[in-house]
């Protein structure tokens, strides 16, 4: 590229408010044809609005925006794609009943042509194995595993030949290896020229894949963009979260350097010989619309330990989790909680044993984002105890109130809807009501996707602390660095079976094979 080419994009003092709250404060950044800009920050930091601004998705209350030097009109998502910015969302946005054909006609509307549905299916596997995409297209959307449904994701992108492509956190829902191709696709994408905008919130990705790094902080722009050789993972994580100390202190297990969350305990003496909190055995579910079924799944959890549960999304974690929570019918097998069969007994029952749920999906399953924090919190009181017994609003909020800011929730009063929080601040409100002294066993479903790194260090600090007081946690997590730091023992899911066992020190590679059935069934418990 010359030197003298325009910015592929151009921020020009962009600002976005939302009544008293600013969202964007005066940006300004230039970014440069035919590289991988990575745009990081906290939560809550700007990112997805300056992501949104420049698709077109949201009007900026001031402040222009240019794409190869030409200025577009705001707001205006025709004008963005027109002009060739398009955005891949964290949250996929294909119709899940659609075929892939059917999926990528359905984003080239408009763009005219008659075809036999032959026809269709040829034109788009080319243009597909043209992005290295090898996936019969008559599949539908919902059946594919996550990897291929973003690869389907950015083929439907590059549909209009885009020359800026914005992905919003398209590693969140990714295995290591998903994660690796992912990366391999977008380094194609700069050799065919595109400028690739990646938002991402883990250090060592950002260094892995940028050539350029912008940091954002309450909404306005810190630093960049700057050559990613340029800043170290202690520099950057500074300018992140705007403490130095705090960043030093977290720095190794941000960048997955290996610092333990706490010391593990799986080889302390006595820790084998306790009761199990948590005893599966043979477990096997039904045919389950949330993934896949279980299949003679056997799993104790300790007191005083973290299980970690690895694996690629949609082989049983969220079937595991429903099925401890009675929400997935068993067809064989037992489940019981200190001790105590719980196989037939109801949710209730179970939260009053001890069971406690961080949810998969924060916004979906875990919180009401229509109503306020308080009856959000009072979920909790009104799932245990007796049916029909009282409920005092006022008690609720008063105590909702106290346990929030005992958790230090930034929130302005418990009558604020959910959905006016951040994710970190919403991670802590189902922290504040999931946490509690009675827990024996806490179920912590991809606890830290999606959350900066100063909220990831709390979620991180929230299950040490309880793990500490004697509960057992079982941890699903898609992120095998978070799980190694925490675990005491990794247990692998594969198509709704046990695909291995493994305990500290971990081998990635081992623990990928479990995860891929490359390798055999292990066990290093």
């Amino acid at each position: 590229m010359s030197s003298q080419s325009p910015p592929a994009l151009a921020c020009r003092d962009v600002s976005v408010r939302y009544g008293d709250v600013a969202a964007l404060s005066g940006v300004s950044v230039e970014f440069a044809p035919g590289l991988i800009h990575a745009v990081v920050g906290q939560n809550g930091a700007g990112k997805t609005t300056f992501a949104r601004v420049a698709a077109g998705l949201v009007r900026p209350t001031a402040g222009t925006v240019e794409i190869a030097g030409q200025a577009i009109r705001t707001g205006h998502v025709r004008d963005s794609r027109a002009a060739g910015v398009e955005l891949v969302h964290q949250s996929f946005a294909l119709p899940p009943s659609f075929t892939i054909v059917e999926a990528m006609e359905f984003g080239a509307a408009g763009r005219g042509g008659f075809y036999s549905r032959k026809g269709l299916a040829d034109k788009w596997r080319a243009h597909l194995a043209g992005l290295d995409i090898q996936v019969d297209p008559s599949r539908r959307i919902r059946d594919l595993p996550v990897e291929t449904q973003q690869s389907i994701e950015i083929a439907r992108a590059l549909i209009t030949d885009a020359k800026v492509l914005i992905l919003d956190e398209p590693t969140a829902v990714l295995s290591p290896a998903g994660i690796e191709t992912l990366f391999a696709r977008v380094r194609r994408l700069k050799e065919r020229g595109v400028t690739v905008i990646l938002i991402l919130h883990k250090i060592r990705e950002v260094l892995g894949i940028a050539d350029t790094i912008t940091v954002l902080r309450g909404g306005r722009r810190i630093e960049g963009p700057v050559p990613a050789a340029d800043l170290g993972a202690e520099r950057l994580a500074a300018l992140i979260i705007g403490d130095a100390a705090r960043a030093s202190e977290d720095r190794d297990a941000l960048v997955g350097k290996g610092r333990p969350l706490a010391e593990p305990t799986a080889g302390q003496p006595g820790l084998a010989g306790r009761s199990p909190v948590l005893s599966m055995t043979a477990v096997t579910t039904a045919p389950d619309s949330e993934g896949a079924p279980l299949h003679d799944v056997g799993l104790i959890v300790r007191p005083g330990e973290v299980v970690g549960i690895a694996g690629v999304e949609g082989n049983g974690q969220k079937t595991l989790v429903r099925a401890i929570a009675n929400l997935a019918a068993l067809s064989g097998g037992t489940i019981a909680l200190d001790g105590q069969d719980v196989t037939a007994r109801s949710l209730a029952a179970r939260r009053g044993a001890g069971l406690r749920i961080i949810p998969f999906e924060r916004n979906v399953e875990g919180l009401s984002l229509t109503s306020s924090l308080w009856e959000n919190w009072s979920a909790r009181e009104l799932l245990e105890g007796p049916l029909l017994k009282p409920v005092h609003p006022s008690r609720i909020r008063a105590l909702c109130d106290r346990s929030l800011k005992d958790w230090g929730v930034h929130y302005h009063s418990p009558a604020q809807r959910a959905g006016s929080l951040s994710g970190g601040n919403a991670q802590k409100v189902i922290l504040a009501r999931e946490v509690d002294s009675d827990a024996r066993l806490i179920i912590a479903a991809q606890p830290t996707r999606g959350l900066d790194i100063g909220a990831t260090a709390f979620v991180w600090d929230s299950l040490r602390a309880a793990r500490d007081r004697g509960a057992a946690i079982l941890l699903i997590s898609s992120d095998l660095d978070e799980l190694f730091d925490i675990s005491d023992r990794v247990v692998v899911m594969l198509s709704g079976r046990i695909a291995g066992e493994f305990a500290a020190p971990y081998d990635i590679q081992s623990v990928g094979a479990a995860m891929t059935g490359a390798g055999h069934a292990a066990t290093g418990a």
